[in-house]
């Protein structure tokens, strides 16, 4: 029987493609309908697609394999985004009054539209996040009625090189799947795994993937960094296929002997691990292959952790993603993430502060109550936990057929279904009322065109009103 109300989900990793269709149950549990999975190391490389002809194919692909399973139509989908090309940036806006004036909901909206019209070469703004406000020399989070003369809002900007941006959407456009919204991977990936008590009393999450190792930090439930290190599983991968190793046997040896971190006491110099009939390589320089990549991770994320948070992550670091799976991965970060570590001086008093963090946890799965019978999402081993967050974020019916009325299995109101891709409207907001997480479509070119159009005939205005306002001053100096 075919299902009528599903959310489908969809998640370009540099290893594989992942599609997972669910229905959403009044209980808030979420029941897996169908899964299904391709290769994508071909196309996909550290989270960016390279190969568009492929990836077009790839997703059709998942999108065929999931209407066979359901015995359904797709009409739209979700689809998260993040890889190397994703990175923040902090950006201040500074509004100046003439007297004190109370601060309304138009002058935050206008601090935010000015943010979001920032330019940066080659790269658009796929997302904002408010951070403090400050408002007579105190942070605020919401400045709203506080009365100032000087009011300066501080905004973390996620941004994707352009590139990318287009041609992500396009391969969705060329293989005709319609994309219902499209969220920032690492923050539908945090808002599923992390707790509450984690975000607001500051924590690292690390998402050790196969091509890339992403890091966000939250503080005060507040996104406060993003960023991709262009280093993953695949590189410790490789490392070992340089021992004259093929590389499919690599990763099979990672996956078996790999250990994230080996005490002295432990190496044993007599053993070496089988890699063939005629051959076998040394344990002692297996380990120090895995170990010294895994360190090189591992201090690339401590230094993407702003200083002025480093004694401040009370909720520890949180590892997930198909790297957290590797033997003693939370003693390997205990130990690496001490080493090397910049002295850090609290710029308000002057003091060295301790930045060493030794709460560590692995999230192996996520927090939402899944009901399924597919393996992988019950392996629990931190690989799904992506494309689970990106499900959880979908509240409209992704099916193709029309629903009878009565029929509402979805927590809330369900949106009248729709017939065909055809049919499906596509994302048509302006970016400040996105909701948080979501990343807007690219802007059609001719809309950059007419975009460009009105700010001139907005410019060109704004110049005769100043010389009409200089030449009504000289003719009142005359008379």
């Amino acid at each position: 029987m075919a299902a009528k109300e599903f959310i489908v989900a969809i998640e370009l990793g540099s290893s594989k493609v992942t599609g997972v269709a669910g229905r959403k149950n009044s209980d808030g549990s979420i029941s897996i309908l169908a899964v299904a999975k391709e290769d994508s190391s071909s196309f996909i490389r550290k989270g960016t697609v390279y190969k568009i002809t492929q990836t077009v194919k790839c997703i059709s692909d998942i999108v065929a394999k999931l209407k066979a399973k359901l015995k359904q139509d797709i009409a739209q989908v979700y689809v998260g985004i993040g890889g190397q090309s994703i990175h923040s940036v902090n950006n201040n806006i500074v509004e100046n009054f003439y007297e004190t004036t109370g601060v309304t909901s138009l002058i935050v909206n206008r601090m935010m539209d000015r943010n979001r019209n920032a330019s940066y070469p080659d790269q658009s703004i796929i997302n904002s996040v408010p951070q403090e406000y400050l408002v007579n020399n105190s942070l605020e989070l919401d400045p709203e009625g506080i009365q100032c003369q000087k009011l300066e809002g501080n905004f973390l900007n996620i941004l994707c090189r352009d590139k990318f941006y287009t041609s992500f959407h396009s391969c969705f456009k060329d293989a005709k799947v319609a994309i219902a919204e499209t969220y920032l991977s690492p923050l539908a990936l945090a808002d599923s795994i992390l707790t509450d008590n984690e975000k607001s009393s500051g924590c690292v999450l690390v998402d050790l993937g196969a091509g890339t190792t992403t890091v966000a930090v939250y503080y005060k439930n507040i996104l406060r960094h993003l960023a991709v290190i262009p280093l993953g599983g695949n590189n410790i991968t490789k490392d070992i296929a340089s021992l004259k190793i093929d590389e499919d046997m690599a990763e099979e040896m990672k996956l078996k002997y790999a250990n994230a971190f080996t005490e002295e006491s432990e190496i044993d110099e007599t053993l070496s691990y089988p890699v063939d009939t005629e051959r076998q390589i040394k344990s002692t320089d297996f380990i120090k292959i895995v170990e010294g990549r895994l360190q090189e991770i591992i201090e690339n994320v401590r230094y993407q952790i702003p200083n002025e948070y480093l004694d401040k992550l009370l909720g520890g670091i949180i590892l997930t993603g198909g790297g957290s799976n590797m033997k003693n991965i939370e003693k390997a970060f205990r130990k690496f993430m001490s080493i090397n570590k910049n002295a850090y001086i609290s710029k308000e008093t002057s003091i060295e502060k301790d930045t060493s963090i030794d709460k560590v946890r692995v999230a192996n799965f996520v927090t939402q109550k899944i009901v399924s019978k597919d393996a992988d999402i019950n392996a629990h081993d931190g690989m799904m936990n992506t494309v689970l967050g990106i499900l959880a974020k979908g509240d409209m019916n992704c099916a193709g057929l029309e629903v009878p009325e009565q029929q509402d299995i979805f927590v809330g109101s369900v949106p009248t279904p729709v017939k065909s891709v055809d049919d499906v409207p596509q994302q048509d907001v302006t970016r400040s009322e996105l909701k948080p997480g979501v990343v807007p479509p690219p802007v059609e070119p001719e809309k950059e065109e007419e975009k460009l159009e009105k700010k001139n005939k907005q410019s060109v205005g704004s110049s005769f009103k100043k010389l009409r306002k200089f030449l009504n001053g000289l003719i009142k100096e005359e008379d």
